[in-house]
């Protein structure tokens, strides 16, 4: 099967108007919305932690240019899988091999090396799937997320990832209007977006819709104008670029004390 990667207001209490607010409500009111933003902070802290731990990193070099990822210690069996195929230059010379202009690039199909001009791609993979490894509200489709692409729900209920197929999000900056709507969606699936969440969308931008769908287990941290060039090359009907991008290699330049070493 093909890989893809697409696919409250409050009403204020009634009093008489001879009826006084009860004290002790009003210092409970207080208590929530200070705890609340404790909470918030706290969540931004911990992000920001994440961020600045000793990750693993990985370097693509590829003919439009390097791209540095670092790999989540959250998503371990992501993590190792990306590492081990990366130990066994499993990507070396395969093809971002579906490119869609502010979204996302793909690469991973292990069929792409070598393909004849105009070949649909995006059915390869080394013959297993990984379980999905969700870590909102840590890990979310921020522009320069890199994260797993996946058979649709039709055929994959539990939201497995692709043994090898990934893809890095480009994405546009989300307005309010883009917010509310996704917004929506979300929240049917019991999915929310925090504030930190909305203004990465909103300042970055990104693919809000993928959340808690998707595993996201890393980022660019150097080479995001490389993802930018790409996304915007011209492609067939099938999203295939029409002049390869090619991952010449990939190198392991670091490994998180609790990454498992291939």
């Amino acid at each position: 099967m093909r890989q893809h990667a697409n696919h409250p207001r409050t009403t204020a209490r009634q009093t008489r108007p001879d009826a006084p607010a009860c004290a002790p409500q009003k210092v409970l009111g207080r208590l929530l919305v200070l705890l609340t933003l404790l909470l918030i902070c706290a969540a931004g802290t911990t992000l920001q932690g994440k961020r600045k731990e000793k990750r693993s990193i990985v370097l693509i070099e590829t003919t439009a240019g390097n791209i540095r990822v670092a790999l989540s210690d959250d998503t371990p069996l992501h993590r190792d899988n990306f590492l081990m195929l990366v130990k066994e230059k499993y990507y070396d010379g395969t093809l971002f091999h579906r490119v869609i202009e502010n979204f996302m690039i793909q690469g991973g199909d292990p069929d792409s090396r070598g393909a004849a001009p105009g070949k649909v791609l995006g059915n390869g993979g080394p013959g297993y799937t990984i379980p999905a490894e969700f870590d909102l509200p840590f890990l979310y489709h921020w522009r320069g997320a890199l994260a797993a692409a996946r058979d649709g729900d039709e055929v994959n209920p539990e939201q497995e990832s692709s043994g090898s197929q990934f893809y890095i999000v480009w994405g546009k900056r989300q307005n309010a209007a883009d917010i509310r709507r996704v917004r929506g969606t979300l929240e049917e699936k019991g999915i929310t977006l925090t504030p930190i969440m909305v203004d990465d969308y909103e300042m970055r931008g990104g693919t809000p819709h993928l959340d808690g769908q998707y595993t996201v287990f890393g980022e660019v941290i150097e080479g995001l104008e490389v993802v930018g060039a790409i996304q915007g090359v011209k492609t067939d009907k099938n999203d295939r670029p029409l002049e390869d991008v090619k991952v010449l290699r990939m190198t392991i330049e670091q490994f998180s004390p609790k990454a498992r070493r291939p």
